[in-house]
């Protein structure tokens, strides 16, 4: 059974920096490609950030590429998203999710390319 848990999300004002962690349960988790996604108030959910198994692969959205860094560590299942110079417009539930393909190089933005995904974890940026 694979169960994804978002934490790290908070209230902070605009320019400030925040750090989500997603960890994922089930014996092979570290062997598949992970993603974050986002859906603000009002909007669609958004792709945000992936990498694949090993790390050596990932693709972020163009509104938050420069400001925010995925990374893991497969030693501990664990997801990184570092966010950095937020924005009011970064506001949203940010949501961890397991891209399909066990031990693909290859990272998706389609949320239909994600099997699995977490409860998400409220990220409020203030002005």
């Amino acid at each position: 059974q694979v169960q994804l848990v978002e934490s790290g999300g908070g209230s902070v004002q605009a320019g400030g920096s925040l750090r989500l962690s997603c960890a994922a349960s089930g014996r092979t988790s570290s062997m598949y490609p992970m993603g974050w996604f986002r859906q603000g108030p009002g909007k669609e959910r958004e792709f945000v950030a992936a990498i694949s198994w090993s790390g050596s692969n990932t693709l972020y959205a163009d509104s938050v590429k420069g400001r925010f860094t995925i990374s893991r560590d497969n030693n501990k299942n664990m997801v990184y998203l570092q966010m950095n110079s937020l924005k009011p417009e970064d506001t949203a539930v940010y949501y961890c999710a397991r891209q399909n393909g066990i031990a693909s190089v290859h990272v998706t933005a389609s949320a239909a390319d994600y099997a699995y995904w977490g409860q998400g974890t409220q990220v409020t940026v203030s002005s």
